[in-house]
């Protein structure tokens, strides 16, 4: 038998490289986009207008250059409607100040409750879930509710008053400045303060658990755990909740204007509101509510960068604590 030899080598051809690096762009690209269209572009524009004579529906896409003469009108308490401008901003800060101290204090409260492995809190699920529940429910929503449970003469908490003897006749609660308020800050408070006790337990779970473990073996109390190390970890996420809330505060608006509409005599009114009102009740100024959109940036930039270099460590603290378990 002839031998036979062995099979010649197939020739492989080169295969042609697939690169889908290309496709990622096409996933992208709705985000910047979007972006491009409805944010960057507003962005852009609200600081064209403000430094135009855009002043009525007629100006708006047909407007020219101006100057500053719009940020003046603010800045100068002598015109007409700076009062209003610092007054609304005034209001704002103070409405913040008044839900945000507490809704952070609840929050790192029920945080470390949830977190702090000696208590073994049940049915913590059911909880988070009711906390958060409020959050869930729109702005609007909750404004008209309290809106109507608050009213006069004839509305929910008016009657349950006379009928408990409480008051002996309807109290006209939107008319007093200091209740407005309290029950506007009240609901900004209840509307966010699940959400920011969700941020801080997500920060918590972060941490080490050996940072936990090392002092639970030292006899740490759980204040001592909090303040020690609890605390100091979770600065970058107490900073995230700072930011975001201060740029919410700034920006109310909602539930000021379902409720009150920033009476009694503009006590409730807020810089969106003041905004809100010259852009679209006459007689359309634009201009103003560009140039106040413009200084509530630029205050809304510089509060976040003091926060910033307030809450900044020059050494991480995780690696601060490690090196002094080390030792």
């Amino acid at each position: 038998m002839q031998n036979i030899s062995a099979a010649a080598p197939v020739k492989k051809g080169k295969r042609k490289s697939i690169s889908y690096d290309k496709y990622g762009y096409f996933f992208v690209a709705p985000f910047f986009i979007t972006f491009l269209i409805f944010q960057l572009y507003p962005i852009l524009f609200t600081f064209y207008t403000s430094v135009s004579d855009a002043a009525g529906w007629d100006k708006v896409l047909h407007n020219s250059y101006a100057g500053f003469g719009s940020f003046q009108k603010l800045l100068d308490m002598g015109s007409d409607v700076a009062p209003f401008f610092w007054g609304s901003l005034g209001n704002t800060v103070i409405m913040w100040v008044c839900n945000f101290i507490p809704q952070l204090g609840m929050a790192l409260l029920l945080a470390s409750w949830f977190t702090d492995s000696r208590l073994r809190l049940k049915f913590q699920g059911g909880f988070k879930v009711l906390i958060f529940m409020p959050n869930i429910i729109t702005a609007a929503t909750i404004g008209m509710l309290f809106m109507s449970l608050f009213s006069y003469p004839v509305a929910p908490v008016n009657t349950l008053m006379q009928q408990f003897g409480v008051a002996s006749a309807p109290v006209e609660y939107f008319r007093s400045v200091g209740i407005s308020r309290g029950l506007i800050s009240f609901l900004q408070w209840w509307m966010w303060y699940g959400n920011t006790m969700i941020i801080m337990i997500a920060g918590i779970l972060g941490i080490n658990p050996s940072l936990f473990e090392a002092s639970l073996v030292d006899g740490c109390s759980s204040r001592q755990v909090f303040w020690k190390i609890t605390l100091p970890l979770i600065k970058p996420i107490l900073l995230y909740n700072l930011v975001t809330s201060l740029v919410g505060g700034l920006t109310m608006f909602d539930i000021p204007h379902m409720m009150t509409s920033g009476n009694p005599n503009n006590t409730t009114n807020t810089v969106a509101r003041f905004i809100y009102t010259q852009a679209f009740t006459t007689p359309n100024n634009f201009n103003i509510a560009s140039a106040a959109s413009v200084i509530l940036f630029a205050i809304i930039v510089v509060c976040s960068m003091i926060l910033n270099a307030f809450m900044k460590d020059r050494e991480p603290r995780a690696a601060r604590l490690e090196r002094r378990a080390a030792k």
